[in-house]
């Protein structure tokens, strides 16, 4: 299940209603005890994470009384069906069970008294019949069932036995179900079993926190590594056997010859001791496994931003293991802050690696940060400001064109004080493909500049949706720095490219600062074809041809060959292409397809102005 809504009542200082829309990428932003990471603790608490603790202080101190907080989650892409038992399968829909969006809407409610915990009340929020005699179906059992049926005069050939045939006739009988907004306790017969299969399908929650030591000792790299070796143990287990009756025989006849000798002191004594092995060895705690570098030293004697990378690996692979063991379809990654004790450098990979795991079938990412430079480099409609708020505690906003102003205004956007130039592309992926071919014309010309490693140059992601506002209002004026910008040129409508007007208001700016549309479609347009094959093949198993053009759109081509299919491996095409296409591209492929010159006049145009 795919999660697009939480909801947050009364939670910390979310007062009154809140509803948080999340993607498959999303990112909140804000200053110190904005709220950030209470929406994290909030889903470990929905997920039933380790790390979910909730009591009493965790209700709003503006709550006004009430004695109740609230968590939801609102998802698609939820099962086609339910097996509620043998002879009952179902819908989400057929039980009226889905929002009046479409989708299922389920909520954690905790109520406390005198302090103490109760347990908490799982509710669907459902567009459901309210008409009298029509509602309640769900909790009630199939004697009831079957005669409500009866007063309903549903057709004798429903069959009985299945408490969801027989909600479906009697619903099906009525005039007017009067279907209206409610809540659908499910603790009760068909309703709790329904939860109950749903609850398989939840996904699977890896929460990585910012303030936690991060060393080899750290429960999150045990946890793998004590998989590792308990999954090596097993594989050997058959000779662990011979070696434990081996010792076993061997022990006992030393112990047997040994009672024999003490006879001969105490036959009394003797008489009452026997060899008994108390239990079975434990292979798994006679290993301990730990990480150390080429020079033998451990990981918790490293920096900790070297700890922190190997942490958040551990983390990973651990989440990826939970899910595969719970058989989960999707997974939600939670990293608070994933700047902490990072280089500027490492900062951006860690970002570029959560972006890819982003855009991986099943998997959804959200972080927290509140420095700027990740705020650069993340798409803008991944963007949640979050800020408190005198009437309703706090606010989670949309990126919008005033959401920007203010995330520029509050946080600033520039990532490092050294920095003399802004690069802005529409969106990642533009910077994967640079990334990759500054690589290649570095390796000819060394004076092309690394605007990745670089502290002149700050990069800045637009996102395509927002970019018109971030050139009509100028938001980086008063940061004083020149900007360049690379947009693709896209398709002509009305005699004029998609960016074309906001690359002539760049130029027309008269700071030093430029603007570019590419010369063909999209970056993905100056790939060579062979570059694109080699980077493919090997995953689907033949050679691409295709025609290769400036207009042609890439993405749809290969997915044309593909029968349709829009991700490879569980990475978008586009990933494939801007990373692995374009890392196999060269100096004579860039230049066979009419690239070379364009691409290096930007770099130069950017190098200019580090000067």
């Amino acid at each position: 299940m795919f999660l697009r809504e939480v909801v947050l009542q009364n939670f910390r200082g979310y007062k009154n209603q809140h509803r948080i829309q999340i993607d498959q990428l999303t990112a909140f932003i804000g200053k110190n005890d904005a709220g950030k990471s209470s929406i994290f603790d909030a889903l470990a608490v929905f997920f039933d994470h380790p790390l979910g603790k909730i009591d009493a202080s965790d209700i709003c101190v503006h709550a006004g009384g009430s004695g109740e907080l609230r968590i939801g989650c609102v998802f698609s892409d939820f099962p086609d069906s339910i097996t509620i038992d043998a002879s009952s399968v179902t819908t989400l829909a057929d039980e009226h069970l889905l929002n009046v969006d479409g989708l299922l809407e389920i909520h954690k409610v905790y109520e406390f008294s005198d302090g103490a915990l109760k347990k908490p009340k799982v509710f669907a929020i459902a567009n459901h019949p309210t008409a009298n005699g029509f509602d309640g179906l769900l909790s009630k059992k199939n004697a009831e069932l079957k005669k409500a049926g009866e007063a309903a005069n549903i057709d004798a050939g429903v069959d009985k036995r299945s408490n969801a045939a027989l909600r479906k006739a009697i619903w099906g009988s009525a005039a007017d179900l009067e279907f209206g907004p409610s809540e659908i306790q499910l603790d009760k017969e068909d309703a709790k079993a329904i939860w109950e299969q749903l609850s398989k399908y939840l996904p699977e929650y890896a929460l990585f926190r910012a303030d936690r030591p991060s060393t080899d000792e750290d429960s999150e790299v045990q946890d793998p590594l004590k998989v590792a070796i308990k999954q090596a143990i097993e594989e050997v287990q058959a000779e662990l056997d011979a070696v434990k009756e081996k010792v076993k025989a061997r022990t006992l006849d030393v112990a047997n010859r040994t009672i024999t000798k003490l006879a001969d002191f105490d036959s009394a004594l003797s008489s009452q001791l026997n060899p008994n092995f108390k239990s079975d060895p434990k292979w798994d705690g006679l290993f301990k496994l730990s990480l150390t570098g080429d020079d033998e030293i451990p990981i918790n004697k490293r920096g900790s931003g070297v700890r922190r990378l190997v942490l958040f690996s551990f983390f990973r692979a651990e989440a990826e293991r939970l899910r595969e063991e719970h058989k989960k379809g999707n997974i939600i990654y939670a990293v608070e802050e994933p700047e902490t004790a990072q280089h500027p450098d490492n900062q951006r990979k860690v970002i570029e690696a959560l972006q890819a795991i982003a855009e991986a079938d099943g998997c959804q990412v959200m972080l927290t940060t509140h420095v700027p430079a990740l705020a650069s480099l993340l798409p803008i409609t991944s963007i949640r400001y979050v800020c408190s708020h005198d009437l309703n505690g706090r606010d989670v906003c949309i990126a919008d064109d005033d959401v920007i102003k203010t995330v520029v205004a509050d946080l600033g956007i520039i990532p490092d004080k050294r920095a003399k130039v802004l690069v802005c592309v529409e969106g990642p992926h533009d910077l994967q493909f640079l990334k990759r071919i500054s690589g290649h014309l570095r390796a000819e010309d060394a004076s092309v500049i690394d605007m990745f490693a670089d502290p002149r140059v700050a990069l800045v992601v637009l996102g395509g949706s927002t970019l018109k506002e971030w050139v009509n209002q100028h938001y980086l004026k008063n940061v004083g720095l020149p900007e360049v910008h690379i947009y693709d040129r896209d398709e002509l409508k009305n005699g004029k490219y998609k960016y074309q007007d906001d690359r002539d208001a760049v130029n027309a700016r008269g700071d030093g600062s430029i603007g570019f549309l590419t010369s063909k479609r999209e970056m993905e347009n100056y790939l060579h074809i062979d570059a694109i094959s080699e980077a493919l093949q090997p995953v689907v198993g033949f050679n691409f041809t295709f025609g290769l053009s400036d207009d042609c759109d890439v993405e749809t081509e290969i997915k044309t060959l593909l029968n349709g299919q829009g991700k490879i491996q569980r990475r978008s095409i586009k990933h494939w292409l801007n990373e692995d296409a374009a890392s196999r591209m060269t100096i004579d492929r860039l230049k066979e397809r009419n690239g070379y010159e364009e691409i290096k006049g930007w770099f130069t145009e950017i190098a200019n102005r580090v000067v």
